[in-house]
């Protein structure tokens, strides 16, 4: 079994749910809480040229196309891609879709793209470490890298091996404390879409990384860290959706945005 089988075909059976689950909007924390600050840290996207990796069904990418952008989207699910397909037939766009394992786009030309995006999904990419390679190969230099992920420190409901490594607990009638049991070691883990939102619920496979090896893996590719943004909801959204309330505490994500460094001599 090649690396990424296992986790490529958990996201080919999510795939329809998965899919639901964003286009009708019931996907909140993306809707409110981390494409928000993303959009504005990306900022305006007028006639660039845009790589959107691991774009899943194309939410995301859809939205870079609207605000003028040229847009590639990869991903390594074929039904995710057809899905995205499936929409720009409809809307037309303009949008490139390719069915790719992120560490190995050969398809794309080196030194072409002014952004790289990839939302909440670094976290699923097994061997990221390559992934961020294509990254660095395939932007300009003095250009930039904007990626979100759950954050490494208050990732919610990591199970390894049927053992919960976090999770929130009761806080004395005060909401909920998160507890973490095991930042360095976790690894890989399941990640159970079993919400009341999910339709179909599902599982897949994601791959716990600390902030230092996010850093040291954007350090090796001549990445330089620029800005980071800790996400967090604003009371309207809260008062929607009060899920988001204890977000308000804790962070559900980051977000990062790195520049490909014109001189290797910044890395001496």
């Amino acid at each position: 079994m090649a690396k990424d089988d296992k986790v490529m075909r958990e996201w080919n059976e999510a795939a329809e749910s998965f899919s639901d689950f964003v286009r009708q909007g019931k996907d909140y924390f993306r809707e409110e809480s981390n494409n928000p600050p993303t959009f504005k840290l990306i900022g305006n996207v007028e006639g660039k040229k845009v790589l959107d990796i691991a774009c899943g069904e194309g939410h995301n990418t859809r939205i870079l196309a609207k605000k003028g952008a040229v847009v590639v989207g990869v991903d390594f699910s074929e039904i995710l891609i057809q899905l995205a397909r499936q929409m720009e037939a409809k809307e037309n766009l303009g949008i490139t879709y390719h069915v790719s394992d992120t560490a190995s786009m050969k398809m794309l030309a080196s030194n072409y793209f002014d952004l790289v995006t990839c939302f909440m999904a670094l976290q699923d990419i097994e061997n990221s470490e390559a992934a961020i390679t294509e990254v660095a190969r395939v932007v300009k230099e003095n250009c930039r890298f904007i990626f979100s992920i759950p954050h490494p420190c208050f990732t919610g409901h990591v199970v390894k091996d049927g053992v919960r490594i976090t999770e929130w607990l009761p806080m004395n009638g005060e909401g909920k404390s998160f507890v973490i049991k095991d930042y360095f070691g976790i690894g890989k883990y399941d990640v159970q879409w079993d919400m009341n939102r999910i339709d179909k619920p599902f599982k897949t496979t994601a791959f716990h990384r600390t902030l230092t090896d996010y850093f040291q893996m954007l350090h090796e590719n001549r990445f330089l860290v620029s800005r980071l943004v800790e996400p967090r909801p604003n009371m309207k959204a809260v008062s929607k959706y009060p899920a988001l309330s204890k977000r308000l505490r804790i962070p559900q994500s980051i977000i990062i945005e790195a520049i490909k460094a014109v001189s290797s001599k910044l890395y001496l």
